[in-house]
């Protein structure tokens, strides 16, 4: 269980799904925080190292991949998993080209994406 204790950050506009992916994640065992959108999620990981972000692809003021261009200049080697409705091929190679770790198209199952997520420790 090398995972338990882990910190997760879940960035996603939609508060529901959010919710979903904090208390599944909360169960086996991670710690978790969120943010609704790409801007507040920049603040929170600017200020607080994370061993695993959760990103969606599409919220208002700052995008998942708005969000991933911010990120290359700070070099983090921690995992990121898009998540997004947009499952086209080129939408993922960008993502992947601007830093994601992994793409998981929506719909997708809670407990596959947690066990994504423990996979990584």
């Amino acid at each position: 269980m090398t995972h338990v204790g882990k910190k997760v950050l879940v960035v996603d506009d939609e508060d529901i799904l959010r919710m979903l992916l904090t208390d599944t994640l909360e169960f086996e065992g991670f710690q978790v925080e969120e943010a609704e959108d790409g801007v507040e999620a920049l603040g929170k990981i600017q200020s607080h190292p994370y061993d695993a972000i959760l990103l969606d692809y599409m919220m208002p003021r700052m995008t998942g991949l708005e969000l991933l261009e911010h990120l290359q200049p700070l070099k983090l080697t921690t995992p990121i998993i898009m998540l997004t409705a947009k499952a086209q091929q080129a939408d993922q190679d960008l993502a992947l080209a601007k830093g994601a770790s992994y793409f998981v198209p929506k719909p997708f199952s809670p407990n596959e994406l947690a066990e994504l997520v423990k996979s990584l420790f």
